[in-house]
């Protein structure tokens, strides 16, 4: 089988591999669609510790099953949520795998989606990762959940309610997500602000609903469009600790904001108005990765066709173009870019 692996800064090079054998608790997946994303952007940009292929956003057909593996079988339809725990830490018993001390995943710190055949380890299949798909729902579309859950679990903390004034800074695919949920809730009004008119002008195709602000003068903009009150939810979902800083300053009485764009150590510390926070009643949070549950939620959203989550994914790529598809997805080319096999 062929891989891309990830052997030095900005380098995957197609190796011949043999194809995974099960261990008894364990699967072989023939992959059909893997994404790309931010994380995939990052960890390529810089040189690997040792070789790794790379790719967390899965979906494609089992191919091989342990003997002891129950509940499947070979040509289902699946996709699989990367991250995996230990089982017995808090977060683990408390259903945060993805939160987990020892935390592992596909794609991150073992051997992951942009190959032919992937294995699927144990943890994996007892923890339940593996989710049987429709025939509803696109190998490239449930690939696509993944990156969504994460959203999702973001959204589980800073709660849409009917009516709210919701800004989102940043219009890649992550801030069109947070833009469709916003939606979904309700929100009064849901404002998309970035940089770039293209991706704009996407997400407003996208989304006909929102509006769209591309210019520097956001805090006049957001007084502006929402009468001088501020926002009810405001969600950085860019690097940016301008953007981090900024939105406090955005905020109505009792707003949440949430800081989703992580940032790299170049760009730390970041100086907040922490009076804001203060006398404004402010609840400001992160989050990461999600859980198995809010996986399997997205996975529910996107077979039902409520978020138009296909239009999301604007490019595709076949497994021997994948040095094409990061150099196009590290310009910030399209929304989302994927790899399909054959």
């Amino acid at each position: 089988m062929k891989a891309a692996v990830w052997t030095d800064a900005k380098t995957l090079v197609m190796e011949e591999r043999p194809i995974p054998t099960p261990g008894p608790e364990e699967m072989v997946v023939r992959v059909k669609a893997a994404a790309l994303c931010g994380t995939d952007i990052r960890m390529w940009q810089q040189a690997p510790k040792q070789k790794l292929v790379l790719g967390h956003e899965v979906a494609g057909e089992i191919y091989a099953l342990g003997e002891r593996v129950k509940g499947y079988k070979v040509g289902d339809r699946v996709a699989v949520a990367p991250n995996m725990g230990c089982g017995i830490c808090d977060q683990c018993v408390s259903g945060r795998t993805h939160l987990c001390p020892e935390y592992q995943a596909l794609g991150i710190n073992m051997d992951g989606a942009f190959q032919e055949y992937a294995l699927i380890p144990s943890d994996a299949v007892r923890q339940g990762n593996v989710c049987q798909l429709s025939d509803d729902i696109s190998f490239a579309e449930a690939a696509v959940a993944e990156p969504l859950s994460c959203v999702y679990n973001a959204f589980e903390s800073y709660k849409v309610q009917a009516g709210d004034f919701v800004l989102i800074i940043g219009a890649g695919p992550i801030g069109c997500m947070h833009a469709m949920l916003a939606i979904m809730a309700g929100a009064g009004k849901v404002i998309l602000h970035d940089l770039s008119e293209e991706r704009l002008a996407y997400a407003k195709e996208l989304l006909p609903g929102i509006e769209i602000y591309a210019g520097n003068e956001l805090k006049d903009y957001i007084m502006k469009s929402t009468k001088n009150r501020g926002l009810d939810v405001c969600v950085t979902a860019c690097p940016s600790p301008k953007a981090q800083s900024e939105s406090l300053s955005l905020m109505a009485m009792f707003g949440r904001v949430s800081f989703f764009g992580g940032l790299p150590a170049a760009k730390q510390p970041v100086m907040l108005d922490t009076n804001l926070i203060h006398y404004k009643h402010l609840v400001v949070s992160g989050t990461s990765r999600s859980s198995l549950s809010q996986y399997r939620k997205c996975l529910r959203l996107v077979e039902s066709g409520v978020l138009p989550i296909r239009r999301l994914i604007t490019h595709r790529f076949s497994l021997k173009q994948i040095n094409e598809a990061f150099q196009f997805a590290a310009a910030a080319g399209g929304m989302k870019s994927v790899i399909e096999f054959e």
